[in-house]
């Protein structure tokens, strides 16, 4: 990458990386932390739930404000936010109060998954755009490994609270690069008016949309049972089968590659066997990993390596169903794009956080309540997707990807970009 675009690429990714951070590093510690706070498992995975929902929500809301009132304000506010609950975390003494910090981070960290990408599409257009969002996807490959190892090593030197301390000094300094080194890159003529009609009546006109609902929750239920291992993972690997923090940083890490690993074939895959036969066959092998596992589980054979096998190739075919179903969704919207990518995004949060909500009075030590409820997803998710492939609203499908850079996208923390001028660049991978 040039000079010029070496300053603005740090900045983006250093904005882009807080989120998923956010997220990972202090898996390691939920443990420690929840018996520092007299916390049940459940409580604990409350902070995650908590995290998510917000995040969800919000990314409704910073995407047409971003294109009213320009780029900066919409950042400085969200990271404002991310700063406030990084702060009621890092001071927390119950588990109320984590998950309040929590649920601020998540609202201010949606501002910072979504506004960069604005941004860059702003500021260049082609190869350069194509290079600064390799450089930002770049940040999420790596972060489901980097971080819950960092996280490890800050439990371990500082205690669960330099954690958050850790990120509360990234959001710190992130702000002073937005407010120095940061020009804003939407000018005042480029601004669009919010109106919450058009908003609402575009929300209600696809909520009636089966096929965009179909497509949206296939990856939704794919996307929740993520959501499951995340909230569980660390009880299971740590207390369940005596990982140490940073053993589960690794056990995880791998995991996490997998999924990531499959999204670089998931275009390739589609261009060779079309983009149903590919979501159909990753489908049945989605489910058939996850009952085995469940099976082996039942029966009091799920050790270690039962367990990591078992959800890596789980992983490793949601990393072609996810990223396929949501450039499916918005395949036939239009002018609607913008509004049915935040949407869906705000759809498979929500619809995670409830079945870790659901899910969790059970999860624990015990891997076999989060291999069930890995494996029900992935059978809602085969369903699903046999009944897009017996509806005629399913013929996009049956032709390939229409951009490799779209295709490699997956679920991921970032959610999708809401807006308009966000729609036509390529999409950072969201992390599983």
């Amino acid at each position: 990458m040039n000079q010029s675009l070496a300053r603005p690429a740090l900045i983006l990714g250093l904005l882009s990386c807080i989120g998923p951070f956010a997220i990972d590093m202090y898996l390691p510690a939920m443990p420690v932390i929840g018996a520092d706070l007299s916390a049940t498992p459940q409580g604990m995975q409350s902070t995650i739930t908590a995290y998510f929902a917000a995040f969800g929500i919000a990314q409704m809301i910073y995407g047409p404000w971003a294109d009213q009132a320009g780029r900066k304000l919409p950042l400085y506010a969200g990271i404002a936010m991310f700063v406030a609950g990084t702060l009621l975390c890092l001071t927390a003494h119950s588990a109320a109060g984590l998950i309040a910090g929590r649920f601020v981070q998540g609202l201010g960290g949606a501002a910072l998954g979504v506004v960069p990408r604005a941004i860059v599409r702003d500021m260049m257009t082609g190869a350069e755009a194509t290079r600064m969002m390799a450089a930002i996807m770049l940040v999420f490959s790596v972060s489901p490994m980097l971080a819950p190892l960092a996280g490890s090593a800050l439990l371990m030197i500082t205690g669960w609270r330099g954690i958050f301390g850790a990120l509360l000094l990234a959001s710190v300094l992130s702000l002073a690069m937005l407010a120095f080194a940061q020009p804003e890159t939407l000018a005042p003529e480029n601004r669009r008016p919010f109106n919450l009609g058009s908003l609402l009546g575009g929300c209600y006109a696809l909520l009636l949309d089966r096929s965009f609902l179909l497509w949206t929750f296939i990856g939704a239920f794919g996307f929740g049972s993520f959501f499951i291992f995340l909230a569980s993972a660390s009880y299971v690997y740590q207390q369940g089968f005596g990982l140490s923090s940073t053993g589960f940083s690794l056990a995880f890490a791998a995991n996490a590659m997998a999924f990531i690993g499959a999204t670089q074939l998931a275009s390739r895959a589609s261009l060779r066997f079309g983009v149903l036969p590919m979501l159909k066959w990753a489908s049945v092998g989605f489910a058939a990993a996850a009952c085995v596992t469940l099976a082996l589980a039942a029966a009091g054979l799920a050790n270690l390596w039962v367990c990591m096998a078992g959800i890596g190739l789980g992983n490793g075919c949601l990393g072609l169903i996810v990223p396929s179903t949501m450039v499916l969704a918005l395949d036939d919207q239009g002018e609607k794009a913008g509004l049915a990518s935040s949407l869906g995004g705000t759809l498979q949060m929500l619809t995670g956080g409830l079945m870790v909500v659901v899910l969790g009075p059970w999860l624990g030590a015990d891997p076999l309540p989060m291999v069930a409820g890995i494996a029900f997803a992935a059978l809602v998710t085969l369903a699903l997707t046999l009944m897009m492939a017996r509806d005629g609203r399913g013929q996009a499908a049956r032709k390939p990807l229409r951009s490799s850079a779209r295709a490699a996208s997956s679920t991921s923390s970032p959610p999708p970009e809401p807006s308009d001028s966000t729609r036509r660049q390529p999409r950072a991978p969201e992390r599983p």
